[in-house]
């Protein structure tokens, strides 16, 4: 067995065996390591017989570092929410561009080309192409916004929703380190957080799944704040629990959750039953979000009640359009 010296300040200790200088070195560091072999000390940190462990068989434990920014955060508000998250020095979230509601001073805004998970801000060109490329084929802009707090202290930024719902915090590591959701559901995350795409195995699901065969995979071991229309519902799904979804009103699902599609009945049903011609089939075990209020039947029957489609600003009165008329309503 070799016999170790060690030297801390110019005084000399040894000779030890190596599980004494594992200790020593556990104790301090900061000194110079010699044995017979060695042609001079060398500091304790270049010897890598003195930093493994001394058991055999037995791995060194796996690294604790997360890759995501640890970040707090408060959510405000009933129907119309924002989030608050609050940062301490150099830390950063990330956020879809226009996201933004305020921001202390003292946090700084990055426009970032591709998803910006990179938590140093490090890949190549490459890289970054293929980040933006992911982003586009969901719809997204090619570029995201970061938000850094370059001061002293805690500092704020608040992330505001786009339309009348609730938001969903979510943590990563609580979902095996991933979790699909619609294309448009994503508000802000910590950075570190990879924002990739999803594509739908199935051409059916692709074709009538309500949104299409791409959707959005969220990977990491983050926090990751996603929007949803109305009310939000969680449900756990047991092992072989099949839920069947309108198909706008799914949000988010596990990894572990298979998605399907479903012709909804017969073609009567299906061409006058107001549900459309398609149903989300969902199989467990695992969780799945839902929404209430897709803004995509928002956005409908706001359209229906446009004056170009033939909508009168005055039919929820008794009298109509005639009382719009009597009240001067009648550009």
């Amino acid at each position: 067995m070799s016999q170790w010296y060690l030297s801390y300040d110019g005084k000399q200790e040894g000779p030890m065996d190596q599980s004494q200088a594992v200790a020593r070195i556990q104790a301090n560091p900061d000194g110079f390591a010699w044995r017979e072999g060695l042609a001079e000390w060398l500091p304790v940190s270049q010897v890598g017989e003195l930093s493994r462990p001394t058991t055999p068989g037995v791995a060194p434990p796996p690294p604790t570092t997360r890759a995501s920014h640890e970040i707090d955060y408060k959510i405000m508000g009933a129907e119309m929410q924002f989030v608050e998250v609050e940062l301490d020095p150099g830390e950063s979230a990330v956020a879809e561009a226009g996201a933004m509601m305020y921001k202390d001073s003292s946090v700084v805004m990055e426009t970032v080309f591709g998803d910006a998970s990179r938590s140093g801000g490090g890949g190549g060109f490459m890289d970054k192409l293929l980040g933006a490329g992911k982003r586009l084929l969901t719809g997204e802009s090619l570029f995201m916004t970061v938000f850094t707090h370059n001061g002293h202290g805690k500092a704020h930024v608040a992330f505001g929703a786009p339309y009348p719902g609730n938001i969903i915090p979510v943590t990563l590591t609580n979902v095996d380190g991933c979790l699909i959701c619609q294309k448009d559901s994503f508000l802000c995350a910590a950075k570190g957080v990879s924002i990739g795409i999803h594509f739908q195995r199935k051409i059916l699901t692709g074709l009538f799944g309500g949104e299409g065969f791409i959707m959005q995979k969220l990977e990491g071991d983050g926090l990751v704040f996603l929007h949803a229309g109305g009310t939000v519902v969680e449900r756990e799904l047991k092992d072989g629990e099949i839920l069947h979804v309108d198909t706008g009103c799914l949000v988010a699902l596990e990894k572990n959750v298979q998605f399907e599609i479903e012709q909804a009945g017969n073609i009567k049903t299906a061409l006058f039953g107001g549900e459309g011609l398609f149903f989300a089939t969902l199989h467990g075990p695992g969780r799945v979000w839902l929404q209430s209020l897709p803004f995509s039947r928002l956005a409908g029957r706001m359209l229906q009640a446009a004056p170009q489609r033939g909508g009168r600003k005055g039919e929820g009165s008794i009298l109509g359009g005639l009382g719009g008329l009597l009240g001067g309503d009648n550009d």
